[in-house]
């Protein structure tokens, strides 16, 4: 990389904002999944017009750009395959407006997810998407990758709550998408375009979310089965009975285990095979109501016991559950192969239908958990990274799996995007026009093709 391609950056942003030591590229050169490549430069701008002065530099020079937020991700979405600028949006963190009218909030998109969620709640308002990482993600990386999260199942993903983009383009140019409005028709939606486009078309720098009013009572409660299957039955006799509640959570057996080995502490009963996480919200006696049908539910399909939390307190503890699951299982010492597969809702059998052949097929540990009101499974092959063999039958086992979703109707990933992790597997889903009309679109934003290169696109 040219002397002074790094200078111009530096008079562009201030020499205390580059770096190009070896422990910050390194650093910036990985997210969650662990693997990536070591950034060249890392730069750290202030505002807007710094993002698209950089910008214009790299589609000047040709030089690859990559954006990166928290660095929560598990698909290598946020990381240099090939070094280059990484963009880091650290210090794009403030809230700038909650308009309680208007119901709507306007942030930065290194805002943390759950600090925006506490500031909106003080003032009576809500924000439904709650990824599990929602106290260390940005809410730049979940428009990016269109988070969900346990309250999918009655909310919806974060692609229903951004109403507009600022936006700068590869090629340096400010855009302004959508408004504040909760209707717009003029043009094309570039704004859902946007989201979950992965960093690949433009460097998101402002967004307007929408904001519902706060339900007024929530109960939440914890279901406990013998195994995998009552529990999964417990999910199709919910939708059977056209009971929607606000989060609907699945944690099977070596999940748990993991996660009480991880916190030393007996979480449930012993004999427990799987767990469902109910939560209901809305008026106080809405709420009680569609709990009592939950909970019938649950019985009817075997439960062992439904435990109503009797107090913050105990909801905090149950939650604290699920929110544990990923880190409980990074620390067993296995490397965690993560597939954020989903299905229809009906189909959540089938899936754990499929998982269990494949482990047995393969010989592999596999735990599942995620958001069974949605058909959002989290299915983590969990191997020795060091054993070449445990590898190939990960590898083997994980395109079956991919197959197979696909065969249920579904996708191959529901809200942890495509990344580079994900990308040989891509034409499982889509068709080749289908990918080749996302390629025109790829090039109408960023001809030269320097963001985020070597994502999402099976190499050609």
């Amino acid at each position: 990389m040219a002397a002074a391609f790094a200078d111009a950056l530096r008079s562009l942003v201030g020499p205390a904002f580059v770096s190009d030591d070896e422990a910050t590229r390194r650093a910036y050169g990985v997210d969650a999944l662990g693997i990536g490549h070591p950034a060249d430069l890392v730069v750290r701008p202030a505002n807007t017009a710094e993002i698209a002065g950089i910008a214009r530099l790299c589609h000047e020079h040709r030089i690859p750009l990559v954006v990166r937020g928290a660095g929560t991700g598990y698909t290598g979405g946020a990381v240099p395959t090939a070094g280059g600028v990484v963009l880091s949006m650290e210090r794009l963190d403030r809230i700038i407006e909650i308009d309680e009218v208007n119901l709507l909030a306007v942030v930065e998109p290194n805002v943390i997810t759950g600090d925006l969620q506490r500031a909106v709640e003080a003032v009576g308002l809500f924000y439904p998407p709650d990824p599990a990482s929602l106290d260390t993600s940005s809410i730049g990386g979940n428009v990016a990758e269109c988070a969900g999260g346990p309250r999918a199942f009655k909310y919806g993903v974060t692609r229903r709550y951004v109403l507009g983009l600022e936006a700068v383009l590869p090629t340096g140019e400010i855009i302004r998408t959508g408004s504040k409005a909760v209707k717009n028709v003029v043009g094309y939606d570039l704004t859902q375009l946007l989201v979950g486009s992965e960093g690949t078309l433009a460097i998101i720098t402002r967004i307007t979310l929408r904001l519902i009013p706060k339900p007024p009572a929530y109960r939440t409660a914890l279901a406990t089965f013998t195994g995998i299957q009552g529990a999964v039955d417990a999910v199709s006799a919910l939708v059977a009975r056209r009971v929607i509640p606000a989060a609907l959570e699945l944690i099977d057996q070596d999940s748990i285990e993991a996660v009480q080995q991880h916190t030393g502490e007996a979480l449930v009963p012993a004999g427990t095979g799987a767990v469902l996480i109910l939560e209901t919200d809305g008026t106080p006696a809405a709420v009680e109501e569609e709990m009592a049908r939950a909970a019938d539910a649950c019985r009817a399909a075997g439960a062992l016991a439904v435990t109503a939390a009797a107090s913050d307190a105990e909801r905090d503890r149950i939650w604290a559950v699920r929110r544990a699951v990923s880190l409980a299982l990074k620390a067993t010492g296995l490397t965690k192969v993560n597939h954020d597969v989903v299905v229809p809702r009906g189909r959540v059998p089938d899936l754990f239908a499929v998982v269990a052949d494949l482990r047995a097929r393969h010989g592999l540990r596999i735990a599942s958990f995620g958001h069974a009101g949605d058909g959002n499974i989290h299915v983590n092959i969990m191997i020795d990274g060091s054993d070449p063999d445990a590898r190939a039958r990960a590898t083997a086992a994980e395109r079956t799996l991919f197959e197979q979703v696909v065969a249920l109707e579904g996708s191959i990933s529901g809200e942890h995007g495509i990344g580079f992790a994900k990308k040989p597997y891509i034409g499982l889903e889509l068709s080749p026009d289908e990918i080749a009309l996302m390629r025109r679109v790829k090039a109408a934003f960023d001809p030269r093709g320097i963001l985020n290169p070597g994502k999402m696109f099976p190499d050609a």
